[in-house]
């Protein structure tokens, strides 16, 4: 197609001519996009928009037409910033003039809001599809967009790449250097930033208008700029630059679309919205709290009075009701300290809050402070001091729980309580199913295996803790994956194939821990044993982590063997000493970053780095990416490590009081560079839960 040579500012003056000559209605928003295009990406149909969707909000997106289907994880990173993962099947790729073939594909986008919508001027936005992948949508864009009335919107952009492919012409930047003229071909084993492709070679225009039907019917046309000219010789027949499609609002959650796409082919699209800061149960179906007694009702006046083991028979079995294990407890003077572990409540905070209110019901008349010492695993980590008078006067008060935080201490605490009672040993056994997903390999897109697993847990003293777990597998696929065993390095991950295959019976874990305070603001632990599927040894860490502060210093150095592949006691003749020195800041407004540096467990040396947006609720979102002094030859298929990170409350799904939460990981390919030790207790998550910050966050459930 021959192209045209057309003056950068004719291209985008014309294009944003119409967007900007009438006023926004006042009825409108601003900011938020109307839906999704097929790539995930807030926009019309297969073209983006300027808008951007509701902060925090997390979807899950699939859309299939033709030979082709592609799912997408999107987050609304900021307000501005959203971030899409896309795994793509496409039937009949033409690479090369090479023969049709199947393709399962991975890419990375981000879609950034430049400038908001205002009165005359249009929001515009600026995105790069593919940043991470193997270049197959590769594509960049510069878009605007804006409103007429409540009930129409407009789009124009212009586009790069893909979006550059069909009604070409050269690329107008090229008026800031003859280096935009030309866009190189892609090379590489994906995973790598292309930077010298972005917004370089040919350019196109494309545009959308999206019609409200009703609040619930949305009606949408756009001009494409996607030219297909890899899939569409093996894939279908493109004849029209031309969208047309309807999208239907089905709830909150849910919206499905029908299209008919370039002349030829009918399309659907389901996209399953949800956002982490609005619950699905609303305030949640936490069973009703004890009321707090003042302390004029109760009989006792002074601890001399109380029958020692009447009152830890009912202050055990109060608090087990509630989810809370009761460790220890004495009386010094006027306060009386309890040391509890919370295993019922998604916040320590909440469980602070029962405790308290129990204390108030069972303590004598002479206790004027509570003392609530929260413990992980045995070693204590945060003292609260309530005081009683304020846990009774301000129970019911509509802003009690700022007035009680103000007066209430929270401190960093190295002491054990040693009273002559307290509860160890404690001991559990847990018989469970289990599933163990393997996601967008790049050959299928779902792999699973799903079974029986028995856990056990003995804890003789505080601090000290035998653990194993035992996994029977019944059903699954995983161990038909045909890409493990082809690393030139230490086969530390790539021969995931062999343990799968070797027996449907494993020993994960079994381990001895010893957790420790070795001093003010520091936590150490001791784990021997088999850590992992795949590796067994000793691991030691020391954190530094102070109460309240943004920045936590942690140190972990693991001496490890592999073990055999059937996962029972047997070791292979590969060690290694792997160890990470850790930083760990909270950026604040829900945002912390992490760097991690070290040698990993293939021997190479490099960092991790870590960016989350964890909030209140428990959600969890982040991304990780690892470089090592591992080549990108030498590392294969993906060129470096790097993957996202998801964290699902199961209180926020129930709305019924729980800590465990669901942890899934979705990297692009399982490889030996950059792999680290999967071992259990780690300590910097479950020692800033109890801390003050992680307290203030969510204080306001203490009265819940």
């Amino acid at each position: 197609m021959a192209k045209r040579k057309l003056p950068l500012g004719l291209v985008l003056g014309s294009g944003f001519l119409m967007l900007c000559t009438a006023p926004l209605s006042q009825a409108q928003d601003r900011t938020f996009a109307w839906g999704y295009n097929t790539l995930g990406v807030p926009g019309v149909l297969e073209m983006p928009s300027a808008f951007s969707r509701p902060d925090a909000e997390f979807v899950l997106s699939y859309s299939q037409f033709g030979s082709q289907y592609r799912s997408a994880l999107t987050f609304q990173v900021s307000d501005r910033l959203s971030a899409t993962f896309r795994y793509a099947g496409l039937d009949g790729l033409v690479i090369d003039n090479a023969p049709p073939e199947q393709t399962f594909d991975r890419s990375f986008s981000m879609h950034y809001r430049l400038l908001d919508e205002g009165k005359y001027a249009p929001a515009v936005a600026v995105g790069i599809n593919d940043i991470l992948g193997t270049g197959l949508f590769s594509g960049e864009y510069l878009v605007a967009s804006k409103t007429f009335g409540p009930k129409l919107r407009a789009s124009v952009g212009l586009g790069w790449g893909r979006l550059g492919s069909f009604g070409s012409f050269s690329n107008p930047l090229s008026v800031l250097s003859d280096s935009f003229d030309t866009r190189a071909p892609y090379t590489g084993l994906g995973g790598e930033l292309s930077t010298g492709q972005w917004f370089r070679g040919d350019a196109a225009v494309f545009g959308g208008v999206e019609w409200m039907v009703n609040d619930r019917l949305r009606f949408v046309a756009e001009y494409s700029s996607d030219a297909y000219t890899t899939e569409v010789a093996g894939s279908f027949d493109r004849r029209s630059p031309i969208n047309l499609g309807l999208s239907w609002q089905a709830n909150d959650r849910t919206i499905v679309s029908a299209q008919y796409l370039y002349g030829s082919e009918f399309g659907i699209q389901l996209n399953y919205l949800t956002n982490p800061t609005k619950s699905r149960t609303g305030s949640g179906y936490d069973p009703s709290p004890v009321p707090i007694v003042p302390r004029d009702q109760i009989a006792v006046a002074t601890w001399a009075e109380v029958d020692d083991a009447s009152f830890k028979s009912k202050l055990e079995a109060s608090l087990l009701r509630e989810g809370i294990q009761l460790e220890a407890y004495e009386a010094r003077g006027n306060v009386l300290s309890v040391s509890i572990r919370n295993k019922g409540f998604a916040t320590a905070s909440q469980a602070t809050g029962r405790t308290a209110r129990i204390l108030t019901r069972l303590a004598p008349r002479e206790i004027d402070k509570f003392n609530v010492l929260l413990s992980e695993t045995g070693i204590p980590v945060t003292s609260v001091v309530l005081r009683r008078q304020d846990l009774e006067t301000l129970e019911f008060e509509a802003t009690g729980a700022d007035q009680l935080r103000a007066g209430t201490a929270i401190n960093d605490e190295t002491r054990r309580i040693s009273a002559a009672w307290d509860s160890y040993p404690l001991s559990s056994f847990r018989v469970e199913p289990y599933i163990k997903p393997d996601l967008f390999d790049p050959d299928a897109p779902v792999r699973a295996d799903a079974g029986i697993a028995f856990s056990a847990r003995y804890e003789p003293v505080a601090g000290l803790v035998f653990s194993g777990l035992l996994q029977q597998r019944l059903i699954g696929n995983i161990d038909e994956n045909t890409r493990s065993g082809n690393s030139v390095l230490p086969p530390v991950r790539t021969n995931a194939l062999l343990y799968a295959q070797a027996s449907d019976t494993s020993l994960k874990e079994l381990t001895a821990a010893y957790y420790f305070r070795p001093g003010a603001d520091l936590f150490g632990r001791v784990t021997v044993g088999y850590l992992e599927t795949m590796f067994g040894g000793v691991s030691a860490e020391v954190l530094w982590k102070p109460q309240g502060n943004a920045l936590a210093l942690g140190v972990e150095v693991n001496h490890v063997r592999q073990r055999d592949f059937d996962s029972f006691f047997g070791f292979q003749d590969y060690s290694v000493t792997t160890g990470h020195v850790s930083a760990y800041y909270d950026i604040g407004n829900d945002y912390q970053a992490r760097l991690d540096v070290g040698r990993y467990l293939a021997g190479d040396v490099g960092a991790t780095l870590t960016l989350a947006r964890e909030f209140d609720n428990g959600w969890k979102i982040a991304a990780y990416a690892t470089k090592t002094n591992v080549s990108a030859a030498d590392f294969g298929e993906g060129s470096f490590d790097k993957g996202i990170l998801l964290t699902i409350p199961i209180e926020w799904a129930t709305g019924k009081p729980s800590k465990t939460k669901l942890n899934a990981k979705i990297n692009s390919i399982n490889r030996d560079g950059g792999a680290r030790l999967d071992v259990q207790g780690r300590l910097y998550d479950s020692v800033r839960d109890l801390q003050a910050t992680q307290l203030d966050a969510s204080w306001g459930r203490f009265w819940k």
